[in-house]
C-alpha cells in the first residue's frame, strides 16, 4: 500500500511515484523517457519537434522497450498568418550581428517551426495508444480531443492561471499541471498573452486545487525533495520536474546549453520570445541581454527562431534558447533513473517525518 499522502495521480495513471519527467522538445529523447520510467514516474516523450516518421518511430522504440505508462506531449497552438513584413523588420533588427559574425544575410531566411496537433498527429495515438496524452497551449479542437480520448488516453494540459485551470477541466482534462513562474521553457498560458498574469508555484498550486476537482500537478522551481513535499502541502497529487533532468545524461543539450545549467546563477532566467515568438524561461544570454529577452519585433510563434539559425551557426551560444527554470542550482549531475528514485526516496522520507 503507498505511503503517499495523496495518490489520485499515481492511481489515475498507473505509475509507482507522483513524479512526471517533463517532455522538453530537443531536450528529451528515448533514453530519458524509458529511463524515468523504469524508475517509476511518468515518463513523457515530446512530439513538438518531431516529423510525423520520427514521432513513430520514437514511440516504437519505447514500446519495445516495454515503457508503460507512456505520455506523449504535443503542442496545440495555431499557426500564425504570415506576415513578411514583420519578419522583415525582426531580419533587419538582427542585421548588425550577421555583419559582425560573416553570417550571410541576404540568404533566404530559415523556417523555424513546431508542429501543432492535428489529425495525422492523433493517427499515431490512435496506433500506438499511449496511456497518457498531455498538450501545452490549452487542448486541440473538440473532434481531435475526443478521438484521443476515445483511445482510453488520459488527458493533461498545463494552466499559468487560475481561469485557465477551469477552462481546462470544463473542456475535459482529467489532471492539471499547474505552471509556475519559475518554470523553464515555454508558458503553457492560452487565455491570456499577458504575462502580468503569470503568477508563481507557491501561490498558484493552491488556488487552482480550490477552483477544481481534478487532482493537481505542481511545476515550477521543484528541483529536490524539499519542493515535491511543499507541493504536497500545497494540495499537490504530484510534480513536474523538467530542468533537473537537463543535468542528466540522457539529455540531449548542446555543449553551451550543458555548460550554462552549470555555471549560470538562480537569477539569471528570464522569460523570453526571442527564440520563438512565445514567453519561455532560459538563462539569460548576449542577445536577450542586448536586445531585452522580450521585443514585440519578434515574429509570432513558432517563427522567430529562423533569422536566429544563421547566428546560431556562428555562436551558439549567444543566440540559441537555453532553457532552464529557476530551480537549476538545486539540479545535481545523475543518471535520469538515479534522480528519479532519489527524489522520490528523499520526498517520501520527508513526508513520513512530517
Amino acid at each position: 500500500m503507498s505511503t503517499w499522502p495523496d495518490t489520485r495521480i499515481l492511481d489515475l495513471l498507473g505509475i509507482e511515484l507522483p513524479i512526471i519527467q517533463a517532455p522538453m522538445a530537443g531536450a528529451t529523447g528515448t533514453a530519458m523517457v524509458i529511463a524515468a520510467s523504469r524508475a517509476g514516474a511518468l515518463g513523457s516523450m515530446p512530439a513538438a519537434a518531431l516529423s510525423i516518421e520520427q514521432l513513430r518511430e520514437a514511440l516504437g522504440t519505447l514500446r519495445a522497450a516495454g515503457t508503460r505508462p507512456l505520455n506523449v506531449n504535443f503542442f496545440c497552438h495555431q499557426p500564425p498568418p504570415v506576415d513578411a513584413e514583420r519578419e522583415r523588420q525582426w531580419k533587419n533588427l538582427l542585421e548588425p550581428y550577421y555583419r559582425e559574425l560573416g553570417a550571410d544575410f541576404d540568404a533566404p531566411t530559415p523556417v523555424s517551426n513546431r508542429a501543432p496537433f492535428d489529425s495525422v498527429a492523433c493517427e499515431v495515438v490512435e496506433e500506438f495508444r499511449p496511456e497518457v496524452v498531455s498538450f501545452h497551449f490549452g487542448l486541440p479542437e473538440k473532434r481531435l480531443l475526443e478521438r484521443v480520448k476515445a483511445t482510453g488516453a488520459k488527458v493533461l494540459s498545463s494552466a499559468t492561471t487560475v481561469q485557465e485551470a477551469i477552462w481546462l477541466e470544463q473542456h475535459g482534462c482529467d489532471a492539471i499541471i499547474a505552471m509556475g513562474y519559475e518554470a523553464g521553457g515555454h508558458r503553457g498560458m492560452f487565455l491570456s498573452e499577458d504575462l502580468n498574469s503569470q503568477i508563481g508555484t507557491m501561490a498558484l498550486v493552491p488556488q487552482i486545487v480550490d477552483a477544481v476537482s481534478l487532482p493537481v500537478i505542481a511545476a515550477g522551481g521543484i528541483g529536490d525533495a524539499r519542493g515535491i513535499v511543499a507541493a504536497f502541502a500545497l494540495g499537490a497529487s504530484a510534480v513536474q520536474i523538467g530542468t533537473a533532468y537537463l543535468f542528466t545524461p540522457e539529455a540531449s543539450v548542446t555543449a553551451s546549453h550543458h555548460s550554462a545549467l552549470r555555471s549560470a546563477q538562480a537569477s539569471e532566467t528570464a522569460l523570453t520570445n526571442l527564440f520563438t515568438g512565445r514567453p519561455a524561461r532560459g538563462i539569460i544570454n548576449r542577445i536577450m541581454r542586448e536586445l531585452g529577452p522580450i521585443s514585440p519585433a519578434a515574429p509570432a510563434f513558432p517563427l522567430s527562431g529562423g533569422a536566429l539559425m544563421p547566428l546560431k551557426a556562428k555562436h551558439e551560444a549567444d543566440f540559441s534558447n537555453l532553457w532552464s527554470g529557476q530551480a537549476l542550482r538545486l539540479c545535481k549531475d545523475q543518471t535520469s533513473y538515479e534522480l528519479t528514485r532519489t527524489l522520490g526516496a528523499q520526498a517520501l522520507e520527508k513526508l513520513q517525518r512530517t
